[in-house]
């Protein structure tokens, strides 16, 4: 596996694949890299001749310093993790490689970025559509992977991708979690193992709704989840929304979409965890 730091030297590299005919493949992340993050690289080796995955903190989509100051950074683990898994290049820029310039795009992708994530967290999927793009400039993939765990921002990204007629497949990974039930993120990492193992109750919630659709209204499965964690005082929901899965609005019925999604964030202490369940008939 080579490791590039620059945008010249990626840039290089992905050329002389491309002029062989090489099919090339990108996974985006921020680094503090888990098993999650390990099996959209594996699918990525899978399904394409070169897989590139990027490792870098994006202070574009942070709209609280404190939160990025906390991000966990783990290049050298990381590194490592993606040769175990046969990764063919990771680039580890600095911010002044991504953003020569500062990036002052603006992307609307309304009405999808003005629910759940987007009320909480102004200006981030306007970050994370900065970063994307510009490393889908850099890489020019033909295929990109992302988790589904972050459900809001995969459909942002398809959006993208379509306003911006780029000839990229999106790929939605499944939600990879540990043997409890928690969903696998980077941010656990921040969490005391007392704090740990009360988070597994968000997913136990969201896993014993589901069967609650047969019996139960959209409004009563939600208010349900949303006093169930709220039971613990560790935990606070910050929000709870039942949506149609590809127009992320709110469902008052069940009937109301044939693919419906719960998505949830709540604050486990002061780390904030996202978690999604889909609600099949």
């Amino acid at each position: 596996m080579k490791v590039y730091k620059t945008v010249l030297g990626l840039s290089n590299a992905l050329e002389k694949y491309r002029k062989e005919g090489k099919k090339i493949g990108f996974v985006p992340t921020m680094g503090a890299l888990h098993n999650g993050h390990l099996s959209l690289v594996k699918k990525c080796v899978a399904e394409n001749d070169v897989c590139v995955v990027s490792v870098f903190v994006n202070p574009t989509q942070f709209n609280n310093k404190t939160d990025l100051e906390k991000y966990p950074r783990t290049v050298d683990a990381d590194v490592k993790l993606l040769k175990s898994v046969n990764c063919t290049i990771a680039f580890v820029p600095s911010v002044k490689q991504v953003y020569p310039k500062p990036d002052k795009r603006q992307f609307n992708f309304a009405p999808l970025d003005q629910v759940m994530e987007g009320p909480s967290r102004p200006g981030h999927f306007n970050g994370v559509a900065q970063v994307v793009s510009r490393f889908f400039d850099i890489v020019k993939p033909q295929k990109a992977y992302f988790g589904e765990k972050d459900f809001q921002q995969l459909a942002i990204i398809r959006e993208m991708v379509k306003q911006l007629k780029l000839p990229i497949e999106i790929v939605g990974c499944p939600i990879v979690r540990e043997a409890s039930g928690l969903a696998l993120s980077s941010r656990n990492a921040r969490l005391s193992a007392s704090e740990k193992k009360t988070a597994v109750k968000i997913s136990k919630a969201l896993f014993e709704s589901v069967d609650m659709m047969k019996t139960k209204s959209v409004e009563e499965v939600k208010n349900w989840v949303i006093n169930k964690i709220n039971e613990d005082p560790i935990l606070n929901v910050e929000y709870y929304e039942i949506v149609d899965s590809l127009t992320l609005q709110s469902v008052s019925k069940w009937s109301d979409s044939k693919y419906i999604t719960g998505c949830i964030t709540v604050y486990c202490g002061e780390v904030r965890l996202i978690d999604n369940i889909q609600y099949k008939k």
